[in-house]
């Protein structure tokens, strides 16, 4: 994908914002897809939510097994959003599918702080970052910290929410 490794995503002239929905924004405006669905501008709220309300307006909500380049991944609890010191943040990140691995690992693009880079996720196993060959199957997406609840989970496998995929 093209804007891994950059820091933000501009399509069009404009400038999306650096995070996770405005990435997903800015790749789905690159191929004239509006995801806020003629919304206009966030004011407050969760802009992931506002994307998976698009997705069950305008395609489908699903689960696998089956996924393609170009679905959304949505996740739970990446981050305290309502800072209650609780995993029970619903629909806190999301990525675009880039590529299915043959063991199922599926292969997403995303913005966090640090910029646009990919990730790993396999439902297959969902507690387990790597295979015993060294492989990576889930990548950390929430940081651990000192006063997490008991059963916070970290890897995307524990923290996936749904797919998206858009009606074409």
């Amino acid at each position: 994908m093209r804007f891994v490794g950059q820091s933000r995503i501009r399509v069009g002239g404009r400038n999306y914002t650096p995070d996770c929905s405005g990435f997903v924004r800015g790749v789905y405006a690159s191929q004239l897809v509006d995801l806020y669905g003629g919304l206009g501008e966030l004011d407050g709220g969760n802009g992931v939510g506002r994307i998976f309300t698009h997705v069950v307006e305008h395609g489908r909500i699903h689960y696998g097994p089956t996924v393609h380049p170009g679905d959304l991944v949505f996740f739970h609890n990446t981050w305290d959003f309502n800072r209650d010191g609780l995993p029970n943040d619903p629909l806190t990140h999301v990525g675009v599918v880039e590529k299915v691995d043959l063991d199922g690992t599926v292969v997403f693009v995303s913005s966090v702080s640090a910029g646009i880079e990919r990730y790993r996720m396999n439902l297959k196993h969902p507690d387990t970052h790597k295979a015993q060959d060294g492989r990576i199957l889930n990548d950390f997406l929430r940081r651990k910290n000192v006063g997490d609840a008991r059963g916070t989970y970290y890897l995307a496998g524990g923290l996936f929410a749904a797919f998206g995929t858009l009606a074409q």
